[in-house]
């Protein structure tokens, strides 16, 4: 078992209360890490690192290709760790350890990749104005101390989705991971060490988000916060930033309700594997899920029976086994949630056509495994179509035309991501174009790239990650008006 401490202006310390907590594997239930539990004290020292380290002026003020040199370096190094990494990951979320060698661990690593590079081509505006009395010029500078607040469904990948373009733009970070999956981000501690960067320019807190995330809104040194999580708990930090003396920019990455709507023309088997790929990869706990299926009724029957033929084959099992397809749940805590919203759309007349229960076959009965399910004959205004289940659970619906479908899709408070199956690349485009979400898959799903934006729209979120959009969300945008003219503005009229 691992015993992380605090890293802090490059050392690992101690809580300075000495507390500390347990990290666990959800799937067979034994201790991953032990970790010290960070206190507001702790996350106050480390924010003081930070903006030291800022002021001074060793990384805001150092060449973009430079910083983008250390960020090489943590790539090759995390590149060098990928199996343990990928490892940790695992036991800590209990996602299968293909998903976290495939997926996880190569997205974190690209982040540090690609950031490391987009600075170096970055450049500010030029604005014309007519008369030639002015130059005025726009320059993108860094915010300051940000705080970064990442989930525990993608630990590794979000932690360094935030941190990447926070430290490539010349901010100095103070960064949170879950309390139920810290191990990999803290480890980043050594990774960071390892690559030479300054003392201070990284720190990373352990702990539970009610002490350290409530930390790091309330110190008026960090100028902004980027979370990812809830709708609940972002909700939360907006109210927090308006109460206080200094407002804090927020980029909040918030929940989802994706649809995938399937038009009569699409080619079944693959929007089939795209819906199945949609609701359960990560065992459903995505936020950009496709959980809502909604199937032209021309193609509805053969549609479902080959996706339930499907899904009844998927492989529930071992984690660190290559084969495993489904894994466990985070913990008992959210099989609960999952199979509340399952048990309470039955009896409220949704069809349970598979799944719909727990999975305790061999050591599986360990775990928190929950077989994929597919509900039918829902209404749009039950609680499993309208909120986030967070779980391998998918919605079905049945239209007739696209008005419809649109209507049935854009029928959520959330707007993350939506899906379109058509061999028509005029349908594509046209419901393409109706759908609110701030990415839409267009034959493919639950996909991103870092060099283009991700975010969400209405519930889900403000803001956007990834690409040139996302990295300036982590700058300040000044306008620079320089004056050259002969004689300066007299608007009064004032005499020599």
């Amino acid at each position: 078992m691992k015993n992380l401490k605090l890293f802090i202006n490059n050392e690992w310390v101690d809580a300075q209360d000495n507390k500390t907590f347990l990290s666990y594997n959800p799937a067979t239930g034994e201790p991953v890490a032990q970790l010290a539990q960070g206190s507001k004290t702790d996350v106050d020292k480390a924010i003081a690192a930070a903006k030291a380290a800022f002021d001074s002026g060793v990384w805001s003020e150092m060449d973009p290709e430079e910083r983008g040199g250390f960020l090489a370096r943590a790539a090759q190094i995390m590149q060098r760790r990928a199996e343990e990494l990928a490892v940790c990951e695992t036991q800590d979320t209990g996602k299968p350890i293909r998903e976290s060698r495939d997926v996880d661990i190569p997205y974190a690593i690209r982040a540090m990749e690609y950031f490391s590079k987009v600075m170096t081509t970055f450049k500010g505006d030029i604005v014309n104005i007519p008369g030639n009395f002015a130059f005025d010029y726009v320059t993108y500078e860094p915010m300051g101390v940000v705080g970064t607040i990442s989930p525990w469904n993608f630990p590794l990948h979000l932690f360094t989705r935030a941190v990447c373009p926070a430290l490539a733009a010349g901010n100095t970070v103070v960064a949170k991971a879950s309390s139920l999956t810290p191990v990999t981000s803290q480890l980043m501690g050594e990774i960071f060490l390892e690559a030479g960067f300054p003392a201070g320019v990284v720190n990373i807190i352990s702990g539970p988000g009610a002490v350290v995330g409530e930390a790091i809104m309330a110190n008026e040194n960090v100028s902004m916060v980027s979370f990812t999580g809830s709708e609940e708990v972002g909700r939360s930090l907006l109210e927090q930033t308006s109460r206080s003396r200094v407002i804090k920019k927020l980029i909040l990455e918030l929940g989802g309700k994706g649809p995938l709507i399937a038009h009569k023309d699409c080619d079944i088997s693959g929007a089939v594997n795209s819906t199945i790929q949609g609701f359960c990869l990560n065992q459903g706990e995505v936020c950009c899920a496709s959980t809502r299926l909604i199937v032209h009724e021309d193609i509805y029957d053969e549609f479902m029976e080959l996706m339930v033929n499907r899904l009844e084959s998927l492989k529930p099992g071992d984690i660190m086994d290559p084969s495993t397809q489904i894994g466990s749940l985070i913990n008992k805590h959210q099989y609960d949630i999952v199979d509340g919203y399952v048990q309470e759309a039955a009896k409220n007349g949704a069809t349970i056509l598979c799944g719909g229960k727990r999975y305790m076959e061999g050591n599986c009965a360990k775990g928190y495994y929950y077989l994929p399910t597919v509900l039918t004959d829902v209404k749009p205004d039950m609680a499993c179509v309208q909120e986030e289940i967070f779980g391998p659970v998918l919605c079905v619906f049945k239209y007739k035309d696209t008005d419809e479908a649109v209507r049935l899709a854009n029928d959520t408070l959330f707007g993350l991501g939506a899906a379109v199956w058509s061999e028509d690349v005029r349908t594509l485009y046209h419901i393409s174009r109706r759908l609110n979400a701030g990415t839409v898959w267009q034959n493919c799903n639950v996909m991103s790239k870092l060099e283009a934006p991700y975010g969400g729209n209405k519930n889900s979120g403000i803001g956007r990650e990834n690409g040139t959009h996302g990295i300036l969300e982590y700058m300040k945008t000044k306008n620079n008006i320089l004056y050259v003219g002969e004689e300066y503005d007299n608007f009064f009229g004032f005499q020599d």
